[in-house]
């Protein structure tokens, strides 16, 4: 078993904690909001007060943050992961960041003996608590070697993609898939509704066939519920594909649908929706059409 620091506690930092924690391993937490700290404590893990004192006292230290600049702060700032640093430290971020930021940690880490890996996740709330991430890995192979033993605690699969910041450039991949697919089934379910369809017989029908996908397969029940909560915040949607397009501007590629699904999340967030769930972005599909999926049509309604 391992000794190994968690920093940034939230919905998918939490459940990876927790997972942790019941595989066996030892754990040092640290996170601004104290509450599931507590929680943490009170199942066997060690408080810190600082992602330095954190990294001081373990083997590996894994973050998950909202961005960019919060890696940056965690890591590089005054009293961040660096000043807590030492030989065979192997730091593990799973946060969706700038391919260009994982980059430079990594090289900022290495000059002091600390091996970084960028692996951020796939597979939401559901995957993190059930343990069934998918982890895309960007570093160097013997420090990949290395966490792997720590990853079946985590998730279902997990690759070395290549070099510092690979992990980060499949993600921007996934997320264009992944905002895709919200944004198609957001309009199918419209369709359906708007031309009288139960869009719960649609998605029924359709869900054996060629359209399906984890979104078709794990959404609609949410949808259908009422529950728009997250899951994976739409803000946090807005801004992986903000990471997509930049990323794109600084190889010369050409994203049209990705910009497309950028604005309708864009739209969003102007409507004060950027906490909910990002299947929630059918709220714009519904401001469009002025149809609304919690008025869904009774069976005999259907004609």
């Amino acid at each position: 078993m391992a000794k190994i620091g968690t920093i940034g506690l939230g919905i998918m930092g939490g459940a990876i904690a927790r997972n942790l924690l019941k595989a066996g391993h030892e754990l040092v937490v640290h996170n601004r909001s104290q509450t599931v700290v507590d929680e943490l404590v009170a199942l066997g893990a060690v408080r810190a007060s600082s992602p330095r004192e954190v990294a001081a006292q373990v083997e590996f230290v894994f973050t998950n943050l909202p961005d960019s600049p919060d890696v940056e702060k965690v890591v590089l700032g005054e009293d961040g992961i660096i000043a807590g640093a030492h030989p065979g430290l192997v730091y593990v971020d799973n946060s969706t960041i700038k391919p260009e930021t994982a980059r430079m940690v990594y090289d900022r880490l290495k000059a002091v003996g600390v091996s970084a890996l960028d692996a951020p996740v796939s597979g939401g709330d559901v995957g993190a608590r059930s343990g069934t991430l998918t982890i895309m890995v960007g570093g160097d192979a013997d420090a990949f070697e290395r966490a792997s033993a720590l990853f079946p605690a985590m998730g279902k699969a997990w690759v070395l993609v290549g070099g510092a910041g690979a992990g980060q450039i499949a993600k921007a991949c996934n997320q264009i898939i992944v905002g895709a697919q919200m944004v198609g089934l957001a309009e199918a379910l419209i369709t359906a509704q708007k031309a009288g369809v139960d869009p719960r017989k649609m998605v029924e029908a359709i869900k054996g066939g060629a359209a399906q996908m984890w979104t078709l397969d794990v959404k609609p029940p949410r949808l259908f519920s009422g529950n728009r909560g997250p899951g994976f915040k739409a803000y946090m949607q807005h801004k992986d594909l903000g990471i997509i397009l930049d990323t794109a501007r600084t190889y010369g590629i050409p994203l049209p649908m990705t910009a497309i699904v950028m604005q309708l999340y864009t739209a969003m967030l102007e409507q004060g929706n950027g906490q909910l769930d990002n299947s929630a972005i059918i709220s714009v599909y519904e401001s469009l059409t002025g149809v609304h999926l919690d008025e869904l049509l009774r069976p005999d309604d259907v004609s």
